[in-house]
């Protein structure tokens, strides 16, 4: 700019002189602005002297309400000013601790548990997170779900109690333990020692093992944190301690040697739910803790091995050719004649001294590979299994490292993935060899090392668990446990039908170490015992109790027993399986546990419906001889918006705190440059993250998320979850935000009555007022002032019209003074307010809005509930209902505007009741400030999360089927109306003459009552209804149904010709996306090559098209008849 400026300035002269034309342009436009200036200054003086300039406070802007920073506990002021918009970190703020301190999350708040509570009990634990957590998706849902549900039923007025916990999560928290300590102090456990390295764990836990709770405080999950748990705090250590000693007497714990998933990262075995099994579609480079290089997976190595005696060779395939040291024998199947002849011979192993035993087994799949396989018993489940059939030896040949050990000539002492390499070029070099293939593969991954999980034979502790399992499964066939979405059941009764014994030693430090210890008889004549033989293993209480079992067991004295105690520990899920007991104090017998237990429901992921429901299924019924909980709620598990599951690689891993409070999409890759994965999986994280989030992940609040995903959890196995969703959710909170405050508009500094249900009442018969009655009623009121004592409740309003239908005017008699002085107040109460037709309607919906809600959480349907809330609220309430009324308000009539107050808060505080189990920040926000009825206002409890729920008892008075089906219509007239209104570009403030045709007088009786809400929301003046639509020139006609059609008079109010031009374009130019649509849309194979949900969206592209297309083409042919 500077550059041009000096240019013309230095150019000025050259300038040619303007024409007379521009002249006259200038001058007449420097005419227009003095006039327009003249008159500003006259409006501006008329303004002055007619009345004092008024100050107009500021409002303040979303972005610049102040956050309330308050003592933890205090309530928040909530008589101030309410911000213009929502922002949920002002209506998250502080309310957190004050429900906290004010016990409302606790079962004793205003009650005696000792004292049965007639309206029932709800008692739930929380699935345990681990120590080492902190929030992801998984934990937002289930504590969405599961906060819900306890928020539900609290409400409902049932003692109400949900357990928190944490697990002690051996495996992950010794790993993060260890690596702390080397990265800090270049110290191994080793080095420490056992109870040193124990003590760092507990320094550990107790700084940061409290973060997980906080992340569960920010998502409002309303637990009684007084009651929190950790699975190694001493009352739960003392449960299991119990529960291994008395399983073990009685023979269900026992010691085996068998196959076990082993880490040899972390030397230890782990559970099936601790491998991640990772598909690959061929040949790939996987990255292994120990190695510099990348280690080759996804193929299939073919090599022969020589007959004994014969000339001949069987060739077999593997995937992991390392193994072959440890092969002890070849099977064939059979009935193939390819290798009948060999069966029973004997292959040569080229590496060891040793013989193969060809044998015959149905397991051989005779059409994959050659038809022959090698069996390594002691590395694989299917070859143990086989090897146990056919009595083969199983010889390990991997260390507890991963270190090639045995008779393995020069491969031992290798690392196992380096002997893959040597065994693979020895072969060759002998001529075994014969080829490598592409193979998909599933690869077994260790979750919390990363390492490939090595099958190995180990003596273990196990559960045996037939018996229990047996129970467990008949507990859900015949009614007793119920397991809900049913589809899950077939996984129950798999799982349980093919049950396995449960291995419960873990190879670590941090853990419930297991109270079992190895018997020494000190005397050289007593037999020795083997550490994998269960007869030499004795458990106890203590050290003192094993050794008093010792001496009785081998009957010599206490003396001569020297007991060693198991190394290992338990399993984590064993001290789970126990969890919904020892919380309450188990194996004490305590007041807790007698009030408590069993507990209601068991709410978790599907995913781990065996490793933890199951258990705590088998340990409930053989500990306590009673099921833990009658009902098992399993809600999805959670992926990406494209189905995806969630992964670092992918970049598609949510963190829900960012969803709540937002993140830019460079914070996004910031979190990615601080993660372990590889440069080359960061690169294309940061891909992924810039396609699903350009623009970062928007501030959604902590209401907003909750919502998003209870109304995701159709009963289903998985949840796409879009953020973009979440976002509109939070657009939802704005728009019951601005709804509240258009009511506050109203009802502020008001009297609002309670509201008129008389003529929604069954009549009362007369023969139901006797003396003897009302001497009843005359009795109860002595020393209360309403039937339910201090609250005014749905009692005093049926008593009181019942009264008041029999009475008519007369006064109660004066024998009866209690029950008089209570009808004069109940009376004054009630002043009787008149309800409009559009009055009636939105309770009628907010009726079928209860009956949803409830129903929704009796059955688990959560979209039912929130699909139910966000309609009443945004199409119903706000769309319609508030647009209706405004007019009420803007005039005179003060009956309408007293009816119209009383719906209001009515539909209000009901709609934030039933949404606040979803949202229960911004729900206690409004819900504080709501004005009401002097009768409610005294009774109300401190908070909307100890409020009572809507129930469909007290609404069903409002419902009025007939009267929704009536509005439907009406509302379908408004938008057909709006819709022709659109189609021509009438501003709202042109007002359009309608006529509303109707089929018949009935219609016409039907509607006429509506016309005033149709002029409103449809922007129509006058509006008429009439059998007769007259003269319909220049008059858009739109066909609502088959009882109304709209007539929509344009005639006068739009330029036809720039019309006709406009709509002429706009056709020309949706033809052309349309044709554009439908030839992308047949090209070959298109069904086969597009992805099914984008052929679904082009479907309906096509179709609005083709609407839009009909509304334009109907449009010109009205037109067409102004000209």
């Amino acid at each position: 700019m500077e550059e041009v400026q000096a240019t013309n300035e230095n150019q000025v002269e050259a300038v040619p002189a303007k024409t007379p034309k521009q002249l006259k342009k200038e001058a007449e436009k420097a005419a227009k602005l003095e006039k327009f200036k003249a008159k500003k200054e006259k409006l501006t003086e008329t303004k002055t002297s007619d009345k004092p300039k008024k100050e107009v406070p500021t409002k303040p802007k979303a972005a610049e309400v102040e956050i309330p920073q308050l003592p933890p506990g205090e309530k928040k002021d909530t008589n101030c000013p309410l911000p213009e918009s929502y922002n949920p970190r002002y209506v998250e703020a502080c309310w957190y601790s004050w429900w906290e301190k004010e016990g409302f999350f606790t079962p004793e708040y205003k009650r005696d548990i000792k004292n049965p509570n007639p309206n029932g009990q709800f008692v739930m634990v929380i699935p345990p997170p681990n120590v080492t957590g902190s929030l992801h998706l998984g934990h937002a849902l289930t504590n969405s779900v599961e906060d819900t549900i306890t928020r539900y039923h609290r409400m409902t007025g049932k003692t109400t109690l949900w357990v928190p916990g944490c697990d002690h999560a051996g495996i992950a928290t010794q790993v993060v333990v260890e690596k702390k300590l080397w990265r800090e102090e270049k110290v191994t456990r080793h080095d420490l020692g056992r109870d040193k390295f124990i003590e760092k764990v507990w320094e550990w836990k107790n700084e940061k093992g409290h973060r997980i709770y906080e992340q569960l405080k920010k998502m409002g999950s309303s637990l009684d944190w007084n009651r929190a748990s950790f699975t190694m705090d001493p009352k739960l250590c003392k449960a299991v301690l119990e529960a291994f000693v008395r399983m073990h007497q009685d023979g269900t714990i026992y010691r085996s040697t068998r196959l076990v998933n082993w880490s040899c990262t972390l030397k230890s075995a782990i559970s099936d739910i601790e491998v991640d099994k990772v598909e690959l579609p061929g040949r790939t480079q996987l990255s292994v803790p120990g190695y510099n290089e990348k280690i080759e997976f996804g193929i299939l190595v073919s090599f022969a091995y020589k007959i004994d005696g014969l000339d001949e060779e069987i060739v077999v395939a593997t995937t992991r050719v390392e193994t072959m040291l440890g092969d002890t024998g070849i099977a064939v199947h059979p009935q193939d004649s390819r290798y009948t002849h060999l069966v029973g011979k004997y292959a040569v192993h080229p590496f060891c001294q040793r013989k193969l035993l060809i044998v015959a087994d149905d397991y051989v799949d005779m059409a994959f590979g050659t038809g022959a396989v090698k069996i390594t018993p002691a590395h694989d489940p299917n070859d143990y299994d086989l090897g146990k059939r056919h009595n083969l030896a199983m010889l390990t040949i991997f260390s507890d490292d991963g270190i090639i050990i045995g008779d393995c000539g020069k491969f031992t002492g290798m690392k196992r993935f380096e002997a893959r390499k040597a065994v693979i070029q020895e072969l060759e070099q002998i001529g075994l060899y014969r080829g490598t293939a592409e193979n998909p593969m599933v690869v077994p991954v260790c979750s919390r090392s990363k390492d490939i999980v090595e099958p190995m034979i180990k003596p273990q502790w196990y559960v045996k668990c037939d018996q229990m399992a047996a129970d467990a499964a008949e507990a859900v066939r015949c009614g007793k446990l119920k397991v809900v979405p049913e589809m899950h059941q077939k996984t129950w009764f798999s799982w349980m039908d093919n049950i396995r014994d449960w291995c419960i030693s873990r190879q670590l430090w941090w853990g419930h170490r297991i109270p079992a210890y190895f018997v020494t008889i000190d005397d050289t004549s007593a037999k020795v015992g083997d550490e994998a033989d269960n007869e030499f293993w004795v458990s106890g209480r203590s050290e003192a109790e094993a050794r008093t079992n010792a001496a009785k067991r081998f009957n010599v004295p206490e003396e001569k027993i020297i007991l060693k105690q198991d190394e290992d520990v338990l399993d984590t899920w064993f001290s789970s399986a126990l969890f919904p007991f020892s919380v309450f104090g188990w194996p004490d017998k305590t007041d807790e546990l007698d009030i408590f237990f069993p507990t209601t429901l068991l709410e978790t992921g599907h995913d781990i419906l065996f490793f933890w429901v199951a258990r705590m299924v088998f340990f409930g019924q053989k500990l306590m001889g009673k099921l833990p909980f009658s009902e098992v709620y399993l809600h999805a598990m959670v992926r990406d918006a494209h189905g995806r599951k969630m992964s670092k690689s992918l970049g598609n891993v949510i963190d829900p705190l960012d969803v709540i409070y937002g993140i830019s999409l460079d914070g996004l890759m910031a979190q990615l440059d601080g993660s372990n994965l590889d440069p080359a999986e960061v690169g294309r994280a940061k891909e992924g993250q810039k396609q699903d989030y350009p623009q970062g992940i928007p501030e959604c609040g902590t209401d907003a998320l909750r919502f998003a995903l209870c109304q995701y959890t159709a009963q289903g196995r998985d949840i796409n979850l879009d953020v973009k969703r979440v976002q509109g959710y939070r657009f939802f909170c704005n728009k019951l935000w601005n709804a509240t405050r258009f009511a506050l508009t109203y009802l502020q500094g008001a009297v609002i009555h309670t509201l008129n249900e008389a003529s929604n009442r069954p009549p009362v018969t007369r023969s139901a007022i006797t003396p003897a009655f009302l001497a009843g009623l005359n009795t109860r009121l002595e020393h209360i002032s309403y039937f339910s004592g201090c609250q005014y409740s749905i009692e005093d309003d049926k008593i009181w019209w019942q009264l008041r239908a029999e009475l008519g005017r007369s006064k109660i008699p004066s024998s009866y003074p209690h029950l008089d002085r209570w009808f004069q107040h109940i009376g004054r109460l009630r002043q009787q307010v008149e309800l409009s037709l559009m009055d009636k309607w939105i309770l009628s919906c907010l009726s079928t809005a209860v009956s949803a809600c409830n129903a929704g959480f009796q059955q688990y349907d959560f979209p039912r509930a929130t699909s139910a809330i966000y309609n009443f609220f945004l199409y119903e309430l706000c769309d319609v209902y508030l647009e209706s009324v405004k007019p009420v308000f803007q005039g005179s009539d003060e009956s309408a505007k007293s009816a119209a107050r009383s719906v209001l808060v009515t539909c209000i505080d009901t709609g934030l009741k039933l949404i606040s189990p979803f949202m229960p920040f911004i729900s206690e926000e409004l819900w504080q400030r709501l004005p009401r009825p002097e009768a409610v206002q005294k009774s109300l409890p401190p908070s909307i999360c100890v409020a009572s729920y809507p129930t469909d008892a007290e609404f069903q008075v409002w419902k009025n089927e007939e009267l929704e089906e009536n509005v439907k219509l009406v509302n379908r007239i408004i938008s057909n109306v709006r819709s022709v209104r659109a189609s021509y570009m009438l501003p709202n403030k042109t007002k359009t003459k309608l006529i509303l045709r109707c089929l018949d007088q009935e219609v016409v009786d039907m509607l006429a009552p509506f016309a005033d809400t149709v002029s409103t929301l449809a922007f129509c003046q006058p509006v008429s209804v009439s059998t007769d639509g007259g003269n319909t020139r220049g008059c858009a006609i739109v066909t609502v149904s088959d009882k109304c059609d709209a007539i929509v008079h344009l005639e006068g109010l739009i330029d036809v010709q720039k019309e006709k031009t406009r709509i002429t374009g706009l056709v020309e130019k949706k033809r052309q996306q349309l044709v554009k649509l439908q030839e992308g849309m047949v090209v070959p194979n298109y069904t086969e090559k597009v992805p099914l949900a984008v052929q679904e969206t082009n479907k309906e592209k096509e179709g609005e098209l083709e609407a839009e297309l009909q509304q334009l083409d109907a449009a010109f042919a009205t037109l067409s008849t102004m000209d």
